[in-house]
């Protein structure tokens, strides 16, 4: 006769109780959850006892989305900082490769954004919620070397990183010919460059805007292959701006600037 083995215990409703697959990606933060409930991407957010979020209820109400009171301490073990007593599980977000980029029906008016070598997800985060504020169609970064959408990224992002989307890609300089042949003008943010936003007009649509890295800038080969480059005049002791501040002042100083 053979014992059974006794059956391993779950608990009923913690955020342990479910593999990381079925949970999703946690992203933390009353503005990050509501703008995951409003892309659509949230699977069910979660909330300490006694934390007062009455926008992220009425959102998740809104669309339908279930809710969890749970202890602090589980939101915690996740590992989200400034998670601010609520936290929402989202599917995994799909990016897209190269050759759904070439796929894309960009109108004759887009704005492209294409990240070169940005590793920092904080930078990521600020990059994509400039972009999207400006109304651009897609984000293009760095398959390897880049910064992951992680939720520091997302939160940093105000949750832009959940409804831009976002093309990963092999080689950024093969990208910006494509781009080209499909007729971008595709102009780099460059502090070497002869001039700066102020002397010359805003550029043709539709647009890709290059910014590389704060230290580094963008690669030779992806400077080479911009149709112009210009710099951001910059009046204080700092050296530079980092990519999320340089791409807003690019995106909103000099790509949607109305032209004289």
């Amino acid at each position: 006769m053979t014992r059974e083995r006794p059956r391993k215990r779950t608990s009923s409703g913690g955020v342990g109780s479910r593999s990381k697959a079925e949970a999703g990606q946690a992203v933390a933060g009353r503005r990050a959850v509501v703008e995951a409930i409003r892309a659509g991407g949230a699977r069910r957010v979660l909330i300490a006892n006694g934390a007062t979020v009455d926008e992220v209820v009425r959102e998740a109400n809104r669309a339908g989305v279930p809710q969890q009171r749970v202890p602090r301490e589980e939101l915690d073990a996740l590992g989200v900082a400034r998670h601010q007593g609520v936290v929402a599980m989202v599917a995994p977000r799909r990016e897209l490769d190269e050759r759904a980029l070439s796929a894309i029906a960009f109108a004759d008016d887009a704005i492209v954004v294409v990240l070169d070598g940005i590793t920092d997800p904080q930078n990521l985060g600020a990059a994509a919620r400039a972009a999207e504020a400006a109304g651009a169609a897609v984000l293009v970064a760095r398959r390897r070397r880049a910064a992951p959408v992680s939720p520091a990224a997302v939160r940093a992002s105000a949750g832009a990183l959940l409804h831009l989307p976002l093309a990963r890609v092999a080689n950024v300089s093969r990208a910006i010919e494509r781009l080209k042949d499909r007729g971008f003008t595709v102009v780099g943010l460059d502090q070497r460059a002869d001039r700066t936003i102020h002397d010359v007009p805003p550029p043709p649509r539709p647009v890709a805007l290059v910014v590389g890295s704060e230290g580094e800038g963008m690669s030779r080969l992806v400077r080479e292959g911009c149709d112009q480059l210009v710099s951001i005049p910059l009046g204080g002791r700092t050296a530079s701006l980092n990519a999320g501040a340089a791409l807003a002042v690019g995106l909103f100083g000099f790509v949607l600037r109305p032209a004289r």
